[in-house]
């Protein structure tokens, strides 16, 4: 009885953490290059009363034996890396990706973060940054005046500078590609960092061995649907729910076994 109790409240615990995974999802929803996150259980030890395939006589054997459950934990979160939509903005510092890869920005200590938001803007020396003030790595320096800023999809930034009347390359954007991206890590302002699950960043053009090509003037959209979302929400609340009248019935029926007269 009281294992019951225990495994009923290690469910209620799982599905406190789902709904919270749920609820970070959906408060992303409108967040640029948001990746959704899902919440990934696993079952506990089970207390084994009766091995299987243990004899159990002369001749004979346990043919499944008895093994009771303690119960859920969550194991980790993953997130999914399926591409968003992408929003046309006609501002030529936006920037998405079409397929794999990462937009490279140096952090304030000099170690570079990924991420897919490309709403990139001009700091006051004319260098592209995100919206944190990070710079791209390698960085892009637009100069004053430039006009007809153009991004092409294999990462070349050009301008119209002065009165040159053809466009000056001033750089090319490169993107990171990770063997497992589910492996970084998230450090929040959509930023994430490469970790050993990971494995090291893969960097190159835009285009180039299996790295998706960039499409000037859209922002990728976050991947979360918000009717899934719903779902997995009223899912989670039934779990927690059923968990919370497993306890009640422990409950019951540990009280009618007190009162046995």
């Amino acid at each position: 009885m009281f294992r019951a109790l225990h495994i009923a409240a290690t469910g209620m615990g799982a599905q406190e953490m789902q709904l919270e995974g749920i609820s970070n999802n959906i408060a992303n929803a409108n967040t640029v290059g948001y990746k959704k996150q899902r919440v990934e259980f696993q079952d506990l030890l089970y207390q084994t009363l009766k091995t299987p395939g243990a004899p159990n006589g002369a001749t004979t054997m346990n043919p499944t034996g008895l093994q009771i459950g303690t119960g859920v934990r969550v194991v980790g979160t993953s997130k999914t890396f399926e591409q968003g939509a992408l929003l046309n903005t006609n501002n030529p510092l936006d920037v998405s990706i079409e397929g794999n890869g990462f937009f490279v920005v140096q952090q304030n200590d000099g170690n570079p973060a990924y991420t897919r938001n490309g709403a990139f803007k001009m700091d006051a020396s004319g260098q592209l940054v995100n919206a944190e003030g990070l710079p791209l790595d390698p960085p892009i320096t637009i100069p004053e005046g430039a006009t007809g800023i153009t991004i092409g999809s294999d990462g070349t930034v050009s301008a119209t500078v002065g009165n040159e009347s053809a466009p000056v390359e001033l750089g090319k954007i490169t993107i990171a590609n990770f063997v497992n991206p589910a492996g970084l890590s998230a450090l929040g302002h959509n930023l994430l960092v490469a970790t050993q699950a990971s494995g090291e960043a893969q960097i190159g053009d835009p285009g180039a061995d299996g790295r998706g090509a960039l499409l000037q003037g859209s922002l990728e959209q976050a991947n979360v649907e918000i009717v899934e979302e719903m779902i997995g929400m009223i899912s989670a609340q039934r779990a927690y729910e059923i968990n919370s009248k497993v306890i009640t019935t422990a409950d019951d029926m540990l009280r009618a076994a007190t009162q046995i007269r």
